[in-house]
């Protein structure tokens, strides 16, 4: 099916942002897995005006309609987003906006992301994803051709000792099998979790075996959507102290601070580490 896009959107910086880690490139597109949910995407060039794309995917209408248009987050303006940062009062952010549009949030699995950052602690990029591969290798179910789901707790649950460490986890895999467990017993509830303010939300999520602030934050952001939640890695940490040593004005970018956190690390990390 083909889809067109008023909006901010670009599929490489959206898969080159630190937020997902089961996309792969193609010649054309990527190829994407969300949880059970597999297709091919890729932007059509037909000559449209700037701000409007056109993407072709593999998947039904349908399937569309009622999963991906909500997982791209197409329901919010990223546009009128950016449009809230004055270039006077706050030049760096503005700066880092104008490289990272294009770049959203997507609404993944609160189960899928928590393990995925717990497995991405002191881990690259290409790391986490060869783990996150094997892991839905060994435990996930076929969708297609050699693409497998994200294995639920359950099937989390079955890996041995041994298995985890075959995924290269390391010092993980206890976090993660701990996970598993507690969420195929219930004591994770996600869809209490869902329903808690943001406070409550990360405080809950802190508690949990292996979840320090920053993964709490991340879970948060790409797994709860909770879209003010502000992330802070070695690169967005050393990048406040040097252009915000004043500190960053969260107050006036309420409630999308976790927007902006993705600009800002899109910049610092693709554009000035150059």
């Amino acid at each position: 099916m083909v889809t067109e896009i008023s909006d901010d959107f670009d599929l490489k910086k959206i898969a080159d942002s630190g937020q997902c880690f089961r996309w792969t490139e193609t010649e054309d597109g990527y190829e994407i897995i969300a949880g059970s949910h597999w297709v091919r995407i890729r932007e059509e060039s037909r000559g449209n005006e700037e701000g409007r794309h056109c993407l072709e995917l593999s998947c039904s209408r349908k399937e569309f309609e009622t999963f991906w248009r909500q997982y791209f987050d197409l329901g919010l303006d990223y546009s009128s987003v950016r449009r809230r940062i004055d270039p006077e009062k706050d030049p760096y952010l503005y700066r880092a906006s104008a490289c990272g549009t294009g770049i959203r949030i997507l609404n993944q699995d609160p189960w899928e992301t928590l393990i995925t950052f717990i497995v991405s602690q002191r881990k690259n990029i290409p790391a986490i994803r060869l783990s996150v591969d094997k892991l839905c290798r060994m435990a996930g179910t076929r969708l297609a051709e050699e693409q497998y789901s994200f294995p639920g707790p359950e099937q989390m649950c079955s890996l041995s000792g041994e298995q985890l460490a075959e995924c290269g986890l390391g010092y993980r895999a206890k976090y993660v099998h701990r996970a598993a467990e507690d969420a195929a017993d219930g004591r994770i509830d996600f869809g209490r979790l869902k329903g808690l303010p943001d406070d409550e939300l990360k405080e809950e999520l802190m508690a949990l075996y292996g979840v320090g602030i920053k993964v709490a934050n991340c879970v948060m952001l790409f797994g709860f959507h909770r879209l003010d939640s502000f992330p802070e890695d070695v690169w967005i940490l050393r990048l406040l102290e040097e252009e915000y040593p004043g500190g960053f004005p969260f107050d006036a970018y309420k409630p999308y601070n976790g927007i902006m956190q993705q600009y800002l690390f899109w910049y610092r990390r693709t554009v000035q580490k150059k």
